[in-house]
């Protein structure tokens, strides 16, 4: 009887569709690979289950006790997250444990990795059936898999007790020299990814790298397009602010005042508070009326009270009077107060008092969820008496450098080695643009160095932002790890524009929430420049900003200025002159991707068009569209 064997996916976001499942189908062309097995397509069944005890058990029994298998390997739940629940799910149903299989996983993955140590496996025996737990990613499963595939089959044969291969088997390994194995699946054989690239282990093989990128260049207009298409319109939870703290955030709730302003009729100058139907002519001034006060006294025919801006109106009173309509006729004994003054000018009845809810009416809308808070906003919340609002979560944004070439700031430089810029130029972006950043550090081109760097960010921050590694070079690591790593789907690897043209994004699902990954060029300008363009808009989405993009105005150019081959955000500088209806355009010169200079004071990208025979460069005055970047000059 043939060996029938089973690879059971266990993630929450695969069987909810939300990832793909790279790891399973991977195990099933290895076993298949593997000739020593003898198995066959058709006789490896797959399955795909959420995260659970339950779940996973449901599938183990019915495969060993109904459908007897002979092997049943896992992927997926093996670690400290509170849903990796696979070990806990398979050492009960086990007969007899393998902790020899657990022991060599482990070794040959902490030879690779530290971080393999948090890996909790479990292997054994129940009935006939072998049951291996293997971890998550495609790469950690794989290298797991081809370090107990050479014991497999015999582990097989003495289970099902064929003792013919189990005899030839032990002679071999006595023999002269005695029986070794080479693995079959070596990096020669998988040197390619899934969508036809080198895979990350395989970057020394500089001669095996594509020489054409797989990514097709895309309009600057679809890769916006895709991105805010996989952006989610708000975090789900919101956060409460006193006021300050909630300057340039998106509020999260419709606000009604809970009382009309003002809530008393008041006066809107400096002046006296009197009867309109009196007319011009003299007045006996009684007590004085001052804002914050209710007044005690009542205005009677012939009578004046002294008020001031502000202060409530007091009884019998239906106008004011400002002081410039006025002439004094008599002062008190001690020539201090006004006694009786002489009114100048005709009255209305109402005039110069604000009436009860004349600015806010009780129950009326004064901020919309949406609504993006600013200095008028929050004093307007301040008049309606409210002290905290609730606002839409800011994304936390992680920022990360790549490179061996890479040094922060302050280090000793070592020949052939530069200062990293771009984490301190994103960083301060981001804060110019109200969202908080986290420093992730530098990664070296590595593969333990990338994860690492990675696994952290992505448990914290809600977007990341890396630069570097995403072109190439030998030593661009960065997609292929987050594809074959961290389940990632990248959604673009190219954009049709300068500078920024390797700008990559990527979606993946990390402990069930989506998260964003920019990849952006290493050159400081690209990165800048990409950042604006492409990162900005996403943030603001995920803050509840009603419209995400950033503003867009005419300019003219103020010198001529050489087309490229490919669509052009150009850095310049916007000012107005006297007598001009748009602003003026002034490049920043040398517009090289790895010149930072070329960024600096620059407010504006101007949109220039691809050169052609044609037309190859725009002259002095031409209107163009410019993306604001910062202040006006």
């Amino acid at each position: 009887e043939m060996h029938k064997f089973g690879v059971l996916t266990v993630s929450d976001s695969c069987a909810q569709g939300k990832a793909e499942d790279t790891s399973g189908p991977n195990l099933k062309r290895l076993l298949c690979d593997f000739q020593a097995l003898g198995v066959k397509q058709e006789e490896v069944i797959t399955a795909c289950v959420p995260d659970g005890i339950e779940s996973v058990q449901t599938v183990l029994r019915k495969w060993c006790d109904e459908l007897k298998l002979s092997l049943v390997l896992t992927t997926g739940g093996t670690g400290f997250s509170p849903r990796d629940l696979t070990p806990e799910a398979t050492r009960p149903l086990l007969d007899r444990e393998a902790p020899g299989m657990v022991v060599a996983m482990l070794a040959k993955s902490l030879s690779i990795t530290p971080m393999a140590m948090l890996s909790r496996p479990a292997c054994g025996v129940r009935k006939t059936t072998v049951i291996v737990n293997l971890p998550g990613s495609k790469k950690g499963s794989q290298e797991c898999l081809e370090i107990i595939l050479p014991a497999l089959p015999h582990a097989l044969d003495l289970l099902t007790n064929r003792t013919e291969q189990v005899s030839t088997l032990h002679t071999q390994m006595a023999g002269d020299p005695p029986l070794t194995y080479t693995c079959p699946h070596g990096l020669a054989k998988e040197g390619h990814t899934k969508s036809g690239r080198r895979a990350k282990e395989d970057f020394h093989n500089v001669a095996a790298r594509p020489r054409h990128s797989p990514y097709p260049m895309l309009p600057v207009e679809q890769v916006i397009r895709i991105i805010m298409e996989h952006t989610p319109t708000t975090l789900p939870e919101g956060e409460c602010h006193t006021l300050l703290d909630a300057l340039g955030h998106v509020i999260a709730q419709d606000v009604c005042a809970a009382f009309p302003l003002p809530s008393f009729p008041a006066s809107v100058k400096d002046g006296y508070a009197v009867i309109a139907s009196d007319g011009p002519g003299l007045r006996s001034v009684i007590a004085p009326v001052v804002a914050g006060q209710m007044s005690s006294v009542t205005v009677v025919p012939g009578t004046a009270a002294r008020i001031t801006t502000g202060a409530p109106l007091p009884p019998g009173a239906d106008a004011v009077v400002e002081v410039e309509d006025t002439e004094l006729v008599e002062k008190t004994e001690d020539g201090c107060e006004e006694k009786v003054i002489c009114i100048l000018s005709p009255i209305k009845c109402g005039q110069d008092i604000r009436p009860i809810g004349c600015d806010i009416a009780e129950g009326q809308l004064v901020l919309s969820r949406g609504d993006k808070l600013g200095p008028s906003e929050l004093g307007l919340l301040a008049a309606v008496g409210v002290t905290k609002a609730r606002v839409f979560r800011s994304p936390l944004v992680g920022v990360m450098s790549t490179g061996n070439e890479v040094a922060s700031p302050g280090e000793c430089l070592e020949p052939g080695k530069i200062y990293d810029s771009n984490r301190v130029a994103l960083m301060a972006a981001i804060r110019e643009q109200g969202f908080r950043g986290m420093d992730m550090g530098i990664a070296l081109d590595s593969n333990e160095s990338l994860i690492r760097h990675l696994e952290k960010g992505l448990d914290e921050a809600d977007v990341i932002v890396t630069t570097g590694g995403v072109s190439m070079g030998e030593k661009d690591l960065l997609k292929p790890v987050l594809e074959e790593e961290f389940g990632a789907v990248i959604h673009f690897g190219r954009v049709l524009m300068k500078p920024g043209k390797p700008a990559t994004f990527a979606t993946l699902e990390r402990k069930g929430v989506r998260k964003l990954v920019f990849a952006l060029p290493g050159n400081p300008v690209s990165a800048v420049v990409t950042f604006y363009l492409l990162v900005l808009p996403a943030l603001r989405k995920m803050a509840g900003w009603p419209n995400p993009h950033p503003a867009h105005i005419s300019a003219k150019l103020g010198s001529a200025v050489n087309l490229d081959p490919r669509p052009e955000y150009h850095r310049a500088v916007l000012s107005w002159t006297e007598g001009d209806t748009l602003p003026i355009a002034v490049s920043t010169g040398n517009q090289c991707s790895s010149r930072l200079l070329s960024l600096r004071s620059s407010n504006a990208l101007l949109q220039l068009p691809m050169g052609t025979e044609g037309v190859p460069r725009l002259e002095a005055g031409t209107v163009v569209k410019a993306m604001l970047i910062g202040p006006w000059v």
